[in-house]
């Protein structure tokens, strides 16, 4: 299994050979390092957590202070579900993709804020003449008043995106080892700037 953190950065297009222009997205990606391999004996099953960014120091825990010693001082923590041999301290950077590999990409999607139900469902919302006013966009009934109370699950007003989302199956078109950037074919979750996890099952 192939994984790696990165930072969306922006998006552009690319070709091929033949011309064809693909949405693409540049994420700069890795080096990460092995903070801790876990395996079956100790913690009941195999993973690998890794340490990518920089922070101060004056911002890390005295847990994590301890944690990573000499290995640095990591802004993001994650941990992935890998077997392989991995120790701590190996580094891994974007060299172990190569360009046509499948992968899929998680991240948090961008905040949109408190919106109505049109924007956030896709409601069509109320007829524009024949008497209406101020009700082109409202929700309209929510159901029978018998129970007197809303029932879980309804679809209402309210805060949007700021969601984890996963896009699979995004093809891996170029790779750049000198600047530590992958680029991906189509697009990802997030804003500039923010957290991917990047990896291969």
């Amino acid at each position: 299994m192939k994984f790696i953190l990165g930072t969306k950065q922006y998006m552009t297009q690319v070709f091929d050979d033949q011309g064809v222009s693909y949405p693409a997205t540049v994420v700069s990606a890795g080096p990460v390092t092995v903070t801790q391999a876990k395996d079956i004996e100790k913690d009941g099953y195999q993973g690998v957590q890794v340490g990518y960014g920089e922070r101060n120091e004056k911002n890390i825990n005295k847990a994590q202070r301890g944690q990573f010693k000499d290995l640095g001082l990591f802004r993001y923590v994650r941990e992935f579900r890998a077997e392989g041999e991995y120790n701590r301290g190996d580094v891994i950077d974007v060299s172990t993709f190569e360009v046509g590999d499948v992968v899929e990409v998680s991240g948090i999607s961008k905040g949109k804020g408190f919106q109505g139900v049109v924007k956030r469902h896709g409601f069509s919302g109320g007829p524009k003449t024949h008497g209406n006013k101020h009700h082109e966009r409202t929700p309209g009934s929510i159901g029978a008043t018998g129970p007197q109370r809303v029932f879980k699950g309804v679809r209402m007003a309210g805060r949007m995106g700021t969601d984890r989302v996963t896009v699979k199956n995004l093809k891996v078109l170029q790779i750049d080892t000198e600047n530590n950037q992958i680029v991906l074919k189509g697009a990802i979750p997030g804003h500039r700037g923010t957290l991917v996890e990047i990896k291969v099952k």
